[in-house]
């Protein structure tokens, strides 16, 4: 049997709560009141996109056709001059 692997991204909410979301899948976001509850809402949200996309044809994106890269900045690339 086939495993699909899916990175989510799990934030705090303002003012309160966390939203999740999956880079890979194009519109699917969730929000919770805990951690746990956003988990449980991805995976749902996941399993819906995933079987909306066998059932219209289309191909189920995959992790490793992604690159991932982290930007790193320092303090300084922030400061703006004004000419």
């Amino acid at each position: 049997m086939k495993s699909y692997v899916f990175r989510t991204m799990i934030e705090p909410d303002d003012p309160k709560g966390y939203h999740g979301f999956v880079p890979l899948l194009s519109g699917v976001h969730t929000c919770g009141n805990t951690i746990a509850e956003v988990k449980k809402n991805l995976r749902e949200a996941i399993r819906c996109h995933v079987q909306g996309l066998q059932k219209d044809g289309e191909p189920i994106p995959q992790e490793k056709d992604v690159l991932e890269t982290v930007q790193v900045f320092q303090e300084e690339d922030f400061r703006h001059t004004y000419a």
